[in-house]
């Protein structure tokens, strides 16, 4: 909260103290603006309970790991789909779209005889391309993204038995791919990553309070700023303790301690991403457009450029979502990309708190999201439950998270917010 009083020589600007801010943080959430709130409050107390049933195997060194390796696919899609719901948009077609990268990727590989450094990027490129076709027929033709990604949804699996000749099952030797979401780092380099991205955090946040001080502008206090350091220092080095810990079954055989690799890909793409949306003229357009397309279309803002490249986005963090998917398991096969893929994707953002409407949501909000679908998931397969309570489960997660935005929403509205 800041509060502005006249004086003879002008308007003076009292700067927000901790106390002020907080308070203005209460009064934000009090007036529906809830962000990650409900997620964090529901991963804890789901943390809490699988904790407490199974204490010796969810909370081991070993089940955190595999944590991140099982969540990588549905995260990555996530993050994808927070750029389409942002529009208001929705894509059905992320799922397969994902499969059918990985399986390009896959018979590159394989088939083609071509090395990762071609194979990959050949893979992202088909995310891309499927993404603008889709963005096209929804922004130039008008055609409601439901129907399109629908019909997507259908013909990708068609193309994706196609890929695999009738539905077979190809099998990457490449070691570099099965690394991806499956390898880990070594513990020296575990902790320089953990090191290096907090000090790289805390700069970025110290530059920006700078910044905005010498320009005279709002910032916040100097104290949230440092909390918000501490905190995320904590949280990663306790993250990197426990991945640093032995969690192998057998250490006679082989040992296996260090950070999945797959931990800094995900950080990586937070960043990039979160960078686009809150620091760049394009992500200020993709919130405009979501608010109130007719008032971003009236201010010069590329409405269809800007439709078009939300849908590429979402298949290009598809495509890697298969790409990880195949080397979790080493092969591809019909089903990958399918199942609760799709069901799942969509559920970690709108849980995480990205708004079903538009207009609302961050990158944050599908990692955070996707940690609660995992939790769900491994924790109750850890409990011995069958796939019909899960399925139960997840989807009352989901419809409560989706009854908090409408709410949330309403008392927004109610309050002027």
């Amino acid at each position: 909260m800041t509060i502005i009083t006249k004086t003879a020589g002008g308007i003076q600007v009292v700067k927000p103290t901790v106390s002020s801010h907080i308070r203005d943080y209460w009064a934000r959430v009090r007036g529906g603006d809830l962000g990650t709130l409900p997620a964090v409050l529901g991963l804890l107390a789901l943390v809490l309970i699988f904790g407490t049933a199974r204490s010796e195997t969810f909370l081991s060194a070993l089940n955190f790991a595999n944590l991140f390796n099982q969540g990588a696919q549905i995260v990555f899609i996530a993050m994808g789909l927070v750029f389409v719901l942002l529009l208001g948009e929705i894509d059905l077609s992320a799922g397969f779209a994902s499969g059918v990268c990985g399986a390009v990727m896959t018979i590159a590989l394989t088939t083609h005889g071509l090395p990762w450094t071609v194979a990959i990027p050949v893979a992202m490129l088909t995310g891309v391309v499927i993404g603008v076709v889709l963005g096209t027929l929804v922004a130039k033709l008008g055609i409601p993204s439901f129907v399109v990604t629908l019909a997507a949804f259908l013909g990708f699996q068609g193309v994706l038995l196609t890929l695999l000749e009738g539905g077979k099952n190809i099998s990457i030797n490449d070691g570099f791919v099965k690394s991806l979401n499956n390898g880990t780092l070594s513990v020296t380099w575990s902790w320089i990553v953990a090191v290096v991205g907090v000090g790289g955090f805390a700069v970025a946040q110290l530059l920006r309070w700078r910044g905005r001080i010498s320009r005279g502008l709002i910032a916040d206090p100097l104290g949230i700023v440092v909390a918000r350091i501490v905190g995320l220092a904590a949280l990663a080095f306790a993250a990197t303790y426990v991945l640093t810990l032995e969690r192998a079954v057998n250490v006679v055989i082989t040992s296996l301690k260090g950070t999945p690799i797959v931990v800094p890909i995900i950080a990586v793409f937070l960043v990039l991403w979160t960078f686009v949306l809150g620091r760049t003229s394009y992500g200020r357009h993709v919130y405009a457009v979501g608010g109130n397309t007719e008032a971003a279309r009236r201010a010069g803002i590329p409405v269809d450029r800007i439709r078009i490249s939300v849908f590429a986005i979402a298949s290009f963090m598809a495509s890697i979502g298969g790409i990880l998917a195949v080397s979790k398991v080493s092969s591809v096969d019909p089903n990958t990309g399918g199942s609760n893929i799709l069901l799942y994707s969509v559920g970690a953002a709108v849980i995480g708190g990205t708004s079903l409407f538009g207009g609302r949501g961050k990158i944050i909000y599908a990692v955070i999201g996707g940690a609660v679908i995992a939790v769900i998931e491994n924790g109750m397969t850890l409990m011995g439950l069958n796939s019909g309570v899960k399925f139960i489960f997840t989807g009352l997660v989901l419809l409560a998270a989706a009854s908090v935005d409408a709410l949330a929403r309403r008392r927004a509205a109610a309050t002027g917010t």
